[in-house]
C-alpha cells in the first residue's frame, strides 16, 4: 500500500460555504481504489484465517474438483 502524499484539496461548497464534495486528481482516486481493494483482501484473509479451518493446497483442490466433475 502506497502512502498518500498530502496535497491541497479543492472543495465544492454550497452558498453558505458548507463543503459538499472534494476534487482530487485521477491518480489519487486510482490509488485510493487500489488501497481499498487491498484492504478488503486483507480483511477477507483475516476472516478466513480466524475460522481455523483445515486448508488444502491448490493442487488438492483441483484434484477434488476434477473428481467431482468426473462423477457428476
Amino acid at each position: 500500500m502506497k502512502t498518500a502524499v498530502k496535497k491541497e484539496r479543492q472543495y465544492i461548497t454550497d452558498k453558505k460555504g458548507k463543503k459538499l464534495s472534494v476534487v482530487i486528481s485521477i491518480d489519487e482516486y486510482t490509488q485510493m481504489l487500489e488501497d481499498l481493494e487491498e484492504l478488503e483482501d486483507i480483511r477477507l484473509y483475516d476472516a478466513i484465517k480466524s475460522r481455523k479451518e483445515k486448508s488444502i493446497s491448490f493442487e488438492q483442490y483441483l484434484q477434488q474438483r476434477r473428481a467431482k466433475k468426473k462423477n457428476a
